[in-house]
């Protein structure tokens, strides 16, 4: 690519994370290459009449340090954990927006996206109102429900006024942030884009509602082994919390004020199932359209993509589907491209899922490792690819592929690639 579209194109120059196995994204890496499970009780409310006593719980967080304790009191944990996220992500970028010019600071946009926002203001609220009266529900609640409050207060925080985009697409959210991201580059709109994904979902209602739906795991005896997507006896995901957040910019204002550049973001795309509320589309037709079309969108062949970050969930039908949607797009190549699941290990974090395997596909391509899917011990024949089980993998990589599939059919996918100028 000439060097005259070095404005157009999307790089990535700081991560950010809160996750089950880490509160930055160093840690939450290294544990990730480590294979350490975040699965355990649940500690967030009394789940024993629960069928479902275990999470991937965010541990040891304090939202200090990202804002004052008595802004913390009026927002949402996912704003916590999204503005957290942020806030290491511009950091570890070196920006530093208080020296830009206010006429300036519509160059910059800001996308987090979730699935449910603050939901907790809801339970507390209704709560509130059954037991002490309607007078007693936080004037805050609204504006800390709100999906688009996390995205909101990071521009605030930061003075950003471009852009400020939340799109709420279930489990395929955090990916969409990066197709939003690399849109914005490509068309001049913008130079930089604080870009991700946060969710805070682990409340009894959830619980009760997945786990009645069959879609969480029971292992309440073995939580850090609960998550094992691809094997024969995974019954179900692990729920989990948390928010990852990347700084993508145009790789010629990295190059200017000479940042650190991770990776390039180079395609991305959005397909539907139009099947089913919950379940995947047996044939994993519509996943299987949406790597196609990002390795398009990216002018790439299956057989240049180096490692895929799999959606797998650890249910039954998501596996299965997305083994086979990853042969129909890859053909042959399909067998020989290492395939692994964070999952496994951070559980399913919703609406930031996509954003924590994004950093997983960076730091592949970064340190020239792949992460394992833990909990492999049994694979189901179904499952048959290469999916780096246990053990991470030492192996050079140029090209990562993220899925993310949500509820409704909503099939994400983003691709990442070694930067050269």
């Amino acid at each position: 690519m000439p060097s005259a579209d070095l404005a157009r194109r999307a790089v990535v120059t700081g991560m950010g994370a809160v996750t089950p196995i880490g509160n930055d994204a160093r840690t939450f890496w290294r544990n990730l290459l480590g294979g350490v499970s975040g699965g355990g009780p649940i500690t967030h409310f009394d789940a024993a009449a629960f069928d479902v006593r275990i999470a991937a719980e965010v541990k040891d967080f304090d939202p200090a340090v990202a804002m004052d304790r008595k802004m913390a009191r009026r927002m949402s944990r996912f704003i916590h954990f999204g503005m957290a996220a942020a806030t290491e992500a511009v950091e570890d970028s070196g920006l530093d927006f208080s020296t830009w010019p206010i006429e300036r600071r519509d160059r910059a946009a800001v996308v987090i996206n979730t699935g449910g926002g603050g939901m907790e203001q809801v339970t507390d609220g209704a709560d509130a109102i059954r037991t002490r009266g309607p007078g007693q529900v936080s004037p805050f609640a609204i504006p800390a429900l709100s999906g688009s409050m996390a995205a909101a207060q990071v521009s605030m925080r930061y003075g950003l006024t471009g852009p400020v985009m939340t799109q709420v697409a279930a489990c395929a959210s955090g990916v969409i942030a990066y197709q939003d991201a690399l849109r914005l580059i490509r068309s001049g709109e913008c130079d930089v884009v604080v870009a991700g994904g946060s969710e805070a979902p682990l409340l009894p209602v959830a619980f009760a509602a997945l786990g009645n739906m069959g879609a969480l795991s029971k292992r309440n005896d073995e939580p850090q082994r609960a998550s094992r997507p691809f094997d024969r006896e995974r019954d179900g995901f692990l729920f989990g919390e948390g928010a990852a957040v990347l700084v993508v910019e145009s790789a010629r204002h990295a190059l200017d004020r000479g940042a650190t550049i991770l990776a390039e973001v180079i395609g991305a795309a959005l397909t539907a199932d139009a099947f089913h509320i919950s379940a995947p589309e047996p044939t994993g037709r519509g996943a299987a359209m949406a790597m196609t079309r990002a390795m398009r969108d990216a002018a790439m062949t299956p057989d240049e993509v180096d490692y895929i970050v799999a959606h797998g969930t650890s249910t039954p039908l998501n596996d299965v589907t997305e083994t086979r949607a990853i042969k129909s797009a890859f053909g042959d190549r399909a067998y020989h491209v290492p395939i692994s699941s964070p999952k496994s290990m951070i559980g399913h974090l919703l609406g930031a899922a996509g954003s924590a395997a994004a950093i997983a596909a960076v730091g592949a391509i970064r340190d020239a490792c792949v992460p394992p899917t833990i909990n492999l011990e049994n694979p189901d024949p179904e499952c048959d690819l290469d999916y780096v089980p246990n053990v991470k993998r030492e192996v050079a990589v140029d090209t990562a592929m993220v899925n993310g599939f949500g509820f409704g059919g909503q099939n994400a996918v983003a691709i990442f690639r070694r930067f050269e100028a």
